[in-house]
């Protein structure tokens, strides 16, 4: 098969490794066990329903309604969002009803009260069979001391536990009957704990309906497969039957946001079948760093909605080296409905061939379209644009019955997904990939600056970084970074800036090329100096070699990467209909592989597809529908008609929004879409032409874009910022309203950054007022962005912003476009 990854660099002189996947060997039906998170939702808007539902998120673990642990994350709030988005079951953290970390040890009899109020509580919602009940957390570690050596100690704090299990199990059955209970949710693995604790629960009859435990350890990518192999071996030796099992923690902090090191987890859990929950160490409501402020894909996000969009059975993937920790590995599905396989692997760098066993003819028939994709690195709070294809290529289906794809020059901290369609007539146009090349900030001629280790096996809750280090300590005024790059041709380069900023603000850096003129570089804030973001900037190059130069501005910047890739137009992305999420019963067509999509997804009356379809920034793009017949496209409450491969101009907010497509019988290939976000013909408001009532007040700033912005508004019924708007014409328009707040409460937590969100009612003419939630900028003077869609009458109209039992967010300025431009 010809087409390979782009070179990273000089071929590497070792023989490829080879992931082996086996189309014929079931293992179960695709649970998507592994998507979940602690914490992942901490306000319903955080995150946003486009960033949450295509997911497919399956469980959940959130604190008790009104619990102290945190300041938010509420199970019974963030339910609403949850369950709207197609959510599984939440986890309920009883204990997390403390506000000590660890818990305060008060004795069974303080705790018992609170047992009960928060039963009562779940048990009287609608979606009481949703959720499930944690009495005990890491009680190997808090309270009961379980994980001590001593054996005597050992048996008297276990019996003590074991008493207060029952107990604590029994007045929850007491209040709700039906009530599902998880534990014992040790902080680590323990053989001798948990052949005790099933004895001791299938004898009392108190046998929790969940088994929980956590996976945190730097050897847990190499021990969990054990671990599960030992349990499932201590149910059998007890005489119980196979429990549902939950690891509801897992992952090590260099983990999160990174796609590499996700597929090792997501694929070891999925294989064995069970569920499986992202650690909490950061900030609550970014689903365990991989959504960017509340809308925004970064990498890891990419990589679980490919997870999310695999169907059918997962079959047997054999990797190089099993069970073995910062290793290629992978997980695969056979849909054969759909007539698809797809593989997910990373975790290496390097060369790969993937050999795909067991084509069957009766699916697939005698060649196949090959798709491979890459979801990078792009840091926590780092955007990431659609997953780029990189090759596309129609290849024979050898007589053996398999498909061998090959990996060239693989990053390891990238996921690659494969996806094999019918062959059909025709040729697949071949991907256009453009010039890319990293550039290590530890590797360019430093000045005033210091190189960090970051994120190793043996600092596993270190921060990820690219290479495993960066460049910090840039506070001098002679500080600086200078890289030596190369490019292949005279053009305009995007460069993408992996970063830090806890300055407190906006920092800045001059960048200079060759010695030239700087121009200045503004970082929004990080939660810390290592929790990534990315800058994207443009630079104008002459072929060959150049310095840029990174040199320090009004404030510390810290350094990880520079990405610099030929700019070939605007950007754009083609979403295939066959890789869509589909509603009702289509149908698949891979007569033709010709042209971008691997196939047509034929639609009915009745059938929908939904894409996926990220926007850089707020601003009107073009859309076309490729389809055989008209179709309809509904987004943002909004829906229009399209002819086939006419181009739409629709409003987009930053990040994903949801594009839903129907038609009366159309075959849909795919949807493009392109463009930078234009903002012309949209309105735009400043905050110093509102109307402020109530003790709201314009306060000067430097970072608003007019030099003020609307604060104090809010706490008050009377608090109020009115804007009058006037629409050319009636109809559905995206309210974006640019804003910042950094509030937070700090719970005392050595590891958590325990931000808080604000919320504000708004209002159109005389209408409802709508409630919108606004995330934390981690800055009182970093303004991002939150889309509202609103229904204006052409004229005027008034927009009124306040909130009248809390203080809302600032308002730098509101921005409206119509859905349909």
């Amino acid at each position: 098969m010809a087409g390979t990854l782009p070179a990273a660099g000089p071929a590497s002189a070792a023989e490829p490794q080879r992931l082996t996947v086996d189309l014929a060997s079931s293992e179960g039906p695709v649970m998507l066990g592994a998507n979940g998170a602690l914490y992942g939702l901490s306000d319903d808007g955080v995150p946003s329903d486009a960033a949450l539902e295509p997911l497919k998120v399956t469980s959940i673990s959130q604190k008790p309604e009104g619990g102290a642990q945190h300041p938010n994350g509420d199970a019974l709030t963030v339910s609403k969002a949850f369950f709207r988005n197609g959510g599984g079951e939440i986890n309920v953290m009883m204990q997390d009803v403390y506000a000590k970390w660890p818990y305060e040890d008060l004795g069974i009899d303080d705790y018992l009260p609170k047992v009960d109020k928060i039963v009562k509580e779940v048990s009287a919602d609608p979606n009481s069979d949703r959720f499930v009940y944690i009495p005990f957390n890491e009680p190997d570690q808090i309270w009961y001391h379980l994980g001590v050596s001593d054996q005597a100690t050992y048996e008297k704090n276990r019996d003590r536990f074991f008493k207060d299990w029952k107990t604590v199990y029994h007045r929850i059955r007491a209040i709700d009957p039906a009530a599902r209970i998880a534990g014992p949710n040790e902080a680590a693995y323990h053989t001798r704990l948990l052949r005790d604790f099933l004895a001791f629960a299938k004898r009392e009859n108190v046998l929790p309906q969940v088994m929980t435990w956590h996976e945190l350890g730097s050897g847990s990518l190499r021990d969990f497969q054990a671990h599960y192999d030992d349990y499932r071996g201590l149910e059998r030796e007890a005489g119980i039957a196979p429990l549902k099992i939950n690891i509801d923690e897992y992952a090590n902090r260099r983990d999160l946001s990174v796609p590499g090191q996700l597929v090792q987890w997501v694929s070891m859990f999925e294989r064995n079948k069970v569920y499986a929950n992202m650690a909490y160490w950061d900030a609550a409501g970014n689903l365990s760093g991989h959504v960017v402020r509340s809308n925004i894909p970064n990498g890891g996000w990419w990589f679980f909605r490919w997870y999310a969009g695999m169907t059918g059975d997962t079959v047997k993937v054999t990797p190089p080296r099993p069970n073995t920790v910062d290793t290629l590995q992978g997980l695969a599905s056979l849909d054969t409905s759909r007539r698809q396989a797809q593989v997910l692997l990373g975790g290496s760098a390097g060369d790969s061939d993937v050999v795909v066993k067991n084509v069957s003819p009766s699916v697939f028939g005698r060649t196949v379209t090959a798709t491979v994709a890459e979801a990078a690195w792009s840091g926590y709070e780092g955007q990431h644009a659609t997953p780029r294809v990189l090759t596309r290529t129609k290849v024979t289906v050898a007589d053996d019955g398999s498909v061998t794809v090959p990996l060239r020059g693989m990053h390891k901290m990238s996921a690659y997904r494969i996806v094999l369609t019918p062959g059909g007539s025709g040729t697949p146009s071949p991907a256009s990939v453009p010039w890319s090349a990293s550039y290590e900030a530890e590797d360019a001629a430093l000045t005033d600056g210091k190189v960090y280790t970051q994120g190793t096996v043996s600092n596993a809750n270190g921060y990820a970084a690219s290479g495993t280090k960066d460049v910090g300590s840039l506070n001098q005024p002679t500080s600086k970074v200078a890289f030596t790059v190369t490019v292949p041709k005279t053009g305009t380069y995007d460069l993408a800036i992996l970063y830090g900023n806890q300055s407190g603000g906006p920092a800045t850096q001059k960048l200079s090329i060759d010695g030239g003129d700087p121009v200045t570089v503004t970082y929004p804030s990080t939660e810390n100096w290592t929790y990534r973001a990315k800058k994207d900037v443009t630079v104008r190059l002459t072929s060959g070699s150049h310095v840029l130069t990174l040199a320090k501005g009004d404030a510390e910047v810290t350094l990880d990467r520079i990405d610099l890739t030929t700019r070939t137009g605007e950007p754009s992305a083609s979403y295939e209909a066959t890789l869509a999420d589909i509603g009702g019963r289509p149908s698949y067509d891979y007569s033709s592989s010709a042209g971008v999509g691997t196939g047509a997804l034929v639609l009915r009356s009745g059938d929908r597809a939904v894409f996926d379809v990220y926007a850089p920034r707020d601003g009107y793009y073009t859309v076309v529908p490729r389809a055989s017949a008209a179709v309809r496209l509904a987004l943002h409450g909004e829906t229009v008609t399209a002819a086939p491969g006419r181009p739409l101009r629709l409003y987009l907010v930053a990040g994903n929004n949801r594009v839903t497509l129907t038609a009366r019988h159309a075959a849909v290939r795919s949807l493009d879409v392109s463009g930078s976000g234009s903002t012309a013909g949209t309105l735009s408001y400043e905050g110093a032409s509102a109307t402020l009532a109530g003790g709201a007040e314009l306060v000067d700033s430097p970072h608003a874009s007019a030099g003020s912005f609307v604060g104090w508004l809010g706490d008050s019924p009377s608090s109020t910022a009115t804007f009058t708007v006037d629409a050319p014409r009636s109809g559905r328009y995206l309210l974006v309203v640019h804003y910042a707040h950094d509030e937070r409460r700090d719970n005392g937590h050595a590891y958590n950054t325990d931000i808080m969100s604000r919320t504000a009612d708004i209002t159109v003419g005389d209408g409802a007022p709508v409630k919108a939630t606004f995330k934390n900028t981690w800055s009182w003077d970093d303004y991002w962005t939150l889309g509202v869609p609103v229904d204006l009458e052409k004229g005027s109209n008034t927009v009124t912003f306040g909130n009248p039992t809390a203080w809302a967010p600032n308002i730098d300025r509101i921005e409206l476009g119509r859905v349909l431009g």
